[in-house]
């Protein structure tokens, strides 16, 4: 059986560290991770961005390939191709970066953090779609779809029944500040039904979210946008704005793993 390297992150609750210290160390750190997101781009240049292991979740799988966009792609098909484009924009940041799931036959949510012990963080790609009372009909290419144009942007989730959650918060914070810098907009739908981490940068708890609360690692889900809404759908399928959307993802995980415990 593999072991789990050391972590270098905060103790969990019940090791060590109260909870409420691990709380304070966390909250404290804020500040100098966003000035680290500001100035993270120019440190990468002159690879000065902390080394690390990120693990990169193709989120779904051919069997169950999630959400299908108001054109009739699945989710699954988007999610490969933006995960592609933050492994390499990891490597470039100069971390290792460890697909998990790119053949879409990994069908266990709990099986997935569990190729990945050795990671020192672990990210679920995945784009957003809508409730189906509030989808709409239309036609195209001859074909009968669905798609709502009420809600479009990007948000994150984190649990608190993973080993680091404070962690996890952190490095979503990051993500969601570097993309918010960048002029990407997040979406405030899923506060209907997820509590907020960080309202500032839609962070959300997702705690029973198993892919991320059977992590060994700090863990967090990325929903890159809503593919039933017709014209974000156009902007996710862009290459060019996926590898913008994938090189601040990656910005914002780099300068998270350069924040010291």
């Amino acid at each position: 059986m593999i072991q789990a390297r050391e972590r270098k992150y905060f103790t969990p609750e019940g090791q060590g560290a109260p909870r409420g210290s691990v709380r304070g160390a966390v909250r404290a750190a804020i500040p100098v991770l966003l000035a680290a997101v500001a100035t993270a781009g120019a440190q990468a240049s002159d690879h000065d961005a902390a080394a690390g292991v990120v693990a990169v979740d193709v989120g779904h799988t051919l069997a169950a390939p999630g959400a299908i966009s108001a054109r009739g792609r699945s989710e699954l098909e988007f999610n490969r191709e933006l995960a592609a484009k933050v492994v390499e924009s990891l490597e470039r940041l100069g971390l290792e970066a460890v697909p998990v799931n790119t053949d879409g036959t990994v069908e266990s949510l709990a099986a997935r953090p569990a190729q990945v012990p050795h990671a020192d963080l672990f990210v679920s790609i995945h784009h957003d779609s809508v409730n189906e009372w509030e989808l709409q009909s239309w036609a195209w290419n001859g074909r009968a779809e669905t798609y709502s144009d009420r809600w479009a942007g990007h948000s994150l989730f984190v649990s608190r029944r993973n080993p680091f959650p404070e962690r996890s918060e952190l490095c979503a914070r990051a993500i969601g500040a570097r993309l918010q810098r960048a002029g990407f907009v997040p979406t405030d739908k899923n506060a209907r039904r997820r509590e907020y981490a960080d309202p500032v940068h839609a962070v959300h708890w997702f705690d029973d979210l198993v892919v991320l609360h059977r992590a060994v690692q700090p863990a967090l889900l990325f929903e890159a946008g809503v593919i039933k809404h017709r014209d974000e759908e156009l902007l996710l399928r862009d290459p060019e704005r996926q590898r913008r959307m994938a090189g601040e993802i990656a910005t914002g995980i780099a300068a998270c793993v350069s924040v010291p415990p």
